[in-house]
């Protein structure tokens, strides 16, 4: 029997872990396999043994494990691969398979636009759009932060469009926060490409609020767990799917 296994981050802060319980919720009434479960990696309950463990007790025999992280960092490449490699040798008798995060999609760059929307009756044309990620040292990850920048800024046409990090990665939020008030444009708007309410949007208000410029900045909301998300999420379960599919039928024929 197929079960499905959401793993989510987890956060200390609760907000972010019942967004992210709640948009498995509504996901799950749109995948039609009989097993569903969410977990998370860290900081929260259940963890991914736990969530294994429940698909295993109503009969999984296939476990299609879906990271739900917006790109493919140290997380999604390591530590859930152990974990559930660990897991593999505990139930030797499941099939475990791995699918892939968000990834660079085109669905996340309307949502971004509609987080713009939402604070911003006009943008000036000389406006200075500041994309917010979270940070890694990964490269690759860095690499396809790079490209959803290139595909916003293509998307839009807006010229002034620089990407920054609030953690392990440059150039930092405050560092791009910086050049951009050095450049006196009329507006600085900041689009955090964040999954979840957490101490990152806080830190990002906290530095706004200690400003003392007449620029306006506006701090668009997060990412949020969009319809748009859910679409993007659905494919993910369903190319791993697929691939079952594909492989019983080369076993089988």
């Amino acid at each position: 029997m197929k079960a499905v296994l959401y793993i989510c981050h987890g956060s200390r802060v609760k907000e972010g872990c019942n967004q992210a319980i709640e948009f498995v919720r509504q996901t799950k009434t749109n995948v039609n396999i009989p097993i569903q479960e969410v977990c998370f990696l860290e900081l929260a309950k259940p963890t991914i043994e736990e969530g294994v463990t429940r698909c295993v007790r109503q009969g999984a025999t296939d476990m299609i494990a879906i990271p739900v992280f917006l790109l493919a960092a140290g997380h999604v490449k390591h530590d859930i691969p152990a974990e559930l490699n660990r897991l593999r040798n505990k139930f030797p008798f499941v099939r475990i398979h791995y699918g892939q995060p968000f990834g660079v999609h085109e669905k996340i760059i309307d949502i971004l636009l509609e987080r713009m929307e939402e604070q911003l009756g006009e943008i000036q044309e000389d406006a200075a759009i500041l994309l917010v990620g979270r940070g890694s040292s990964d490269p690759d990850t860095l690499r396809d932060f790079q490209k959803i920048t290139q595909f916003f800024r293509y998307k839009t046409n807006f010229s002034d469009v620089n990407k920054c990090f609030l953690v392990a990665a440059t150039p930092s939020f405050n560092q791009a926060l910086t050049q951009a008030l050095k450049r006196n444009s009329s507006q600085i708007i900041i689009v955090p490409y964040l999954l979840f309410s957490g101490l990152l949007m806080k830190r990002m208000k906290k530095t706004i609020q200690s400003l003392e410029t007449s620029q306006e900045i506006i701090l668009c909301n997060y990412l949020g767990y969009h319809p748009l998300l859910q679409q993007v999420l659905i494919e993910r379960v369903q190319q791993v799917n697929e691939t079952i599919e594909e492989v019983c039928i080369s076993r089988f024929g």
